[in-house]
């Protein structure tokens, strides 16, 4: 049909001419064309969540990330292909100015803040809005099916997974908390699949035939089973949200869904199926020994119900995952008021959070508020209050349009509008406790779902000319867009090359790091070429992008631990050049610098650490080992018994506490340091108990009965194979009492 139109340029333009003729009726969403672009939509949705990286040399979220870029470019590119070579209009919908509004906004911190993070931002924003822009021009209404049904199977694939590493424990893609199908967190997965419920359910309603129902029912039931499998608490309040706001729309709409046409067998077999996979598919075990080991249920449902009562415990809100973003709400509240206006730059949360911290919280490890209204404020000032309130104006003008909907043509966008609507709720509801906008899938489908309103208005004529525009558009403003856009591909394609080269890079040094540490034996020669080429790669990755954080510290860590404080401390200055307010790495490279016997720089980063964190463990821990190689060990003994008083202690003050108490003849000093590192860190509980069992037989301590049981307990706690071993390590007087 699109080539019909482009061989008949006079036909194209008098259709054109009676649009622009009736500026006030409703109109098609876009001229002749468009097909090819709304396929390209589809795909995309389901390609996203479907596919996942097999490596780690390449991270789940730039796999989709490319695939969400990619599809929009070519979808945009597609869309200038069928257009007509006439002077045919385009729609542009006053929507499409939000999340150009925020690009305009990332662009411009990218001046004053973080010019890195904010590029990404403004990157981001540009790939929504033309996600935006695109789907308005081609989804009419009659392609709906075609994304829904893209939307739908994408969600489904993405389910298979999961329930695979749940009831197989299949470990075909690295992730972090599993079952995470093709995503690297578990929530990442369930936030986007509980948005894709109602368009399940669009595609339940176009069913032909008991075999097509069955089935659609069949994949959309199992969707919230493999949902239900991760436990994760936003999604499942999302859940009962669907499930109170979707059967009012079935009912109210059901003459035009095509219920009423509905047979009461097709009924029955349709809520039978549904029912019955929940029933059975959520109660079958898992054989996933990591899920088993976290003791929140078995099967799918007794994990939804395990993960839906904790949010009834004291504890949770104390100790649980809760308190945690609790204490980074609270923080950005305080940057949010400090900055109310000018916000800290786009994707400056995370570089500026330790200067808004409670005394003694560390939030360095996390990289977004895990509430995406919280940072958009924090982090856009008065443009984020702009683009939110416009965004939920029109969304209840969007709601209330729907539901007074009374013309025939309202009627049968209404359903279509409904539905969206609520993928959009459920969509913001899991935001007020993640970050699904900025992972690809879900922020595609945010950006899908505006598109889907958008192109209805256009259709039925609402908002005016306050919503809608008709923006000339003329073949040589179709070939200057087109080769933008092909500039743009080439871009993505250089951006995409260099973002795997640079993971791929940092991950392989990581995994080397890691190999060495686990052999035991890291400084053996044996390993020499091993690690010339572990810091050969973290130098060439730091080079494509110095900003990368979420690696490069890994690599840092481990050097530190085998005693190489020369190398670790310069991969932790890279990432401090980036992050310039990390106490902890700061305290790094205090301890890096204490080390090598350069005390003044040591003092300078433990003095800035001070200043923005004085009793936060890390700071602490450095000042008692930094007094300890000063002289001052009386001082630091008498510090380290304080902080411990206060409950302020890590790994590196609690092994301080020992060899203090070891060198002072601190006795009771080095046995609490021990008895607190058993405590919380089991893995070191052997080490620990041969310490104790030791000084309490050293004759300065004398205390036998003490020193048997210590010893009692290194026995207990070390694996079978090793105890032999462990035993000849124990004096001959204690070896015949156990």
């Amino acid at each position: 049909m699109a080539r019909k139109k482009k061989n008949n340029p006079r036909a194209a333009g008098l259709v054109a001419a009676a649009l622009s003729a009736a500026p006030g009726a409703p109109v098609a969403a876009t001229m002749a064309g468009g097909s090819l672009a709304a396929l390209m939509l589809a795909a995309m949705m389901l390609l996203a969540p479907a596919v996942g990286a097999t490596t780690e040399q390449l991270l789940q979220d730039t796999l989709k990330s490319i695939v969400v870029a990619f599809s929009a470019l070519l979808a945009g590119l597609l869309f200038l292909y069928q257009r007509p070579r006439v002077d045919a209009p385009v729609h542009w919908h006053a929507l499409v100015w939000l999340p150009l509004l925020l690009m305009a906004y990332a662009l411009g911190s990218m001046v004053w803040s973080h010019t890195y993070l904010a590029g990404v931002e403004a990157v981001r924003w540009f790939v929504f809005a033309l996600l935006l822009w695109i789907g308005t021009n081609v989804l009419q209404r009659e392609r709906l099916p075609l994304l829904a049904a893209g939307i739908h199977w994408g969600a489904v694939v993405a389910s298979v997974w999961t329930a695979l590493q749940f009831w197989a424990d299949m470990a075909l893609f690295p992730q972090g908390p599993n079952p995470a199908s093709t995503f690297v967190n578990r929530n990442f997965f369930a936030e986007f699949v509980i948005c894709t419920v109602p368009f399940s359910l669009l595609l339940l309603t176009r069913a032909q035939g008991l075999l097509q129902a069955g089935l659609r029912s069949f994949f959309t039931a199992f969707n919230l089973v493999a949902l239900m499998m991760t436990g994760t608490r936003s999604a499942l309040i999302a859940m009962l949200v669907l499930l109170l706001v979707l059967p009012p729309i079935l009912w109210r709409y059901r003459r035009q869904f095509g219920l009423t046409d509905w047979s009461p067998r097709q009924r029955l077999l349709v809520a039978s199926i549904a029912l019955l996979t929940i029933a059975i598919l959520g109660s079958l075990p898992t054989r996933n020994p990591r899920l088993a080991e976290e003791h929140r249920g078995n099967s799918a449902i007794q994990r939804s119900l395990s993960r839906g009562a904790s949010m009834a415990l004291p504890a949770e809100y104390t100790e649980g995952s809760f308190s945690i973003r609790y204490t980074m709400w609270k923080a950005t509240a305080r940057m949010i008021a400090t900055k109310p206006w000018t916000g800290v730059g786009a994707g400056a949360w995370e570089v500026d959070i330790p200067l808004y911290q409670e005394a003694g919280a560390q939030l360095e490890t996390d990289y977004y508020v895990h509430n995406e209204i919280l940072q958009l404020l924090a982090e856009y000032g008065l443009t984020g209050w702009v683009f939110l309130a416009l965004l939920l104006c029109y969304l209840a003008w969007s709601a209330w349009q729907t539901w007074r909907a009374s013309s025939e043509q309202a009627q049968q966008e209404a359903p279509y509008r409904a539905l969206t609507l609520a993928s959009l709720l459920a969509f913001l509801v899991v935001s007020n406790a993640g970050f699904p906008w900025r992972m690809a899938s879900t922020g595609a489908l945010f950006a899908l779902g505006l598109a889907v309103l958008a192109a209805s208005d256009i259709r039925l004529g609402l908002g005016g000319a306050a919503l809608v525009r008709r923006m000339p558009w003329r073949p040589t403003t179709g070939r200057w867009v087109a080769g933008a856009g092909g500039v743009a591909l080439l871009l993505a394609v250089y951006i995409s090359a260099l973002a795997m080269e640079c993971e791929s890079k940092l991950v392989r040094a990581a995994k080397i790091a890691l190999t060495i540490s686990r052999a035991g034996n890291p400084n053996d020669l044996a390993w020499r070429a091993a690690r010339q080429e572990m810091l050969q790669m973290v130098r060439e990755g730091v080079t494509i992008n110095p900003h990368y954080r979420k690696i490069t510290p890994m690599v840092a860590d481990e050097l530190a631990r085998w005693g190489d404080w020369k190398n670790a401390v310069w991969i932790w200055e890279s990432v401090l050049g980036s992050r310039p307010h990390v106490v902890a790495i700061m305290a790094n490279i205090a301890r890096g610098y204490s080390q090598g016997g350069n005390n003044p720089a040591a003092l300078e980063y433990l003095k800035r650490a001070q200043a923005l964190q004085p009793d936060a463990p890390a700071v602490r821990s450095m000042e008692i080992i930094f007094l300890s190689r000063s002289g001052q060990e009386l001082e630091a003994a008498r510090l380290t018994k304080q902080y411990f008083d206060r409950g302020i202690y890590d790994y590196d003050m609690v092994n301080a506490a020992y060899l203090l108490g070891m060198r002072t003849k601190d006795w009771a000093l080095a046995i609490r340091g021990l008895e607190l590192r058993n405590q919380n860190w089991p893995a070191q509980a052997v080490d620990g108990w041969i310490k104790l069992a030791n000084i309490y037989a050293s004759l300065d301590v004398k205390d036998e009965v003490r020193a048997l049981h210590a010893f009692q307990q290194a026995m207990a706690a070390v694996p079978a194979p090793m105890k032999e071993q462990l035993r000849q390590q124990i004096p001959q007087y204690y070896r015949e009492r156990l």
